[in-house]
């Protein structure tokens, strides 16, 4: 069974589902892949515990700091993808990467070759958005390139966290 919970944040309304121990998806309201894990069967959750430390992690992270919040994600997607999303989460706050960087990180903690417009791919369908940083992985040179939340979301983001490439 699957809950929601809904937060109004800077960038606009966001929708949290977990399945009641993690967090399967995070969400801008209208983004690409929206509820993309969330199922046909989800109830509202606003009690769930998993959802109080989301949503205090999500307070500490929009007043500008860095959350050090340890939340149970349960990814839901190829390894391909579940690894690429570790590796996002190692991005530090206020720091960019390129999707080339990943493909190399992928490469040295796999073994297997991959591009970066594969790790694009798997970027672009990350479901817990602003958790997994996926808004940190830029273009060539720093470039801002496509968010399933908007660019105006990316900049945003980017902006709060006086990001800089790495």
């Amino acid at each position: 069974m699957n809950y929601i919970s809904k937060y109004k944040s800077p960038v606009g309304n966001l929708t949290i589902a977990s399945d009641g121990e993690g967090i399967i998806g995070l969400w801008l309201e209208g983004q690409k892949y929206y509820a993309s894990t969330l199922g046909d069967d989800f109830f509202e959750g606003n009690d769930l515990e998993v959802f109080h430390k989301t949503k205090e992690w999500l307070d500490k992270y929009f007043v500008g700091q860095d959350p050090r919040i340890t939340l149970f994600l349960d990814l839901k997607g190829s390894e391909f993808r579940k690894k690429i999303w570790e590796i996002l989460l190692d991005i530090p706050y206020g720091k960019l990467t390129t999707y080339s960087e990943v493909a190399k990180t992928y490469e040295e903690i796999t073994g297997k070759k991959t591009s970066p417009r594969a790790v694009g791919g798997a970027v672009g369908h990350n479901p817990i958005s602003i958790i997994i940083p996926c808004h940190r992985v830029v273009g060539a040179k720093g470039s801002l390139t496509g968010y399933a939340g908007g660019i105006d979301k990316k900049t945003w983001l980017l902006q709060h966290e006086k990001a800089i490439l790495i």
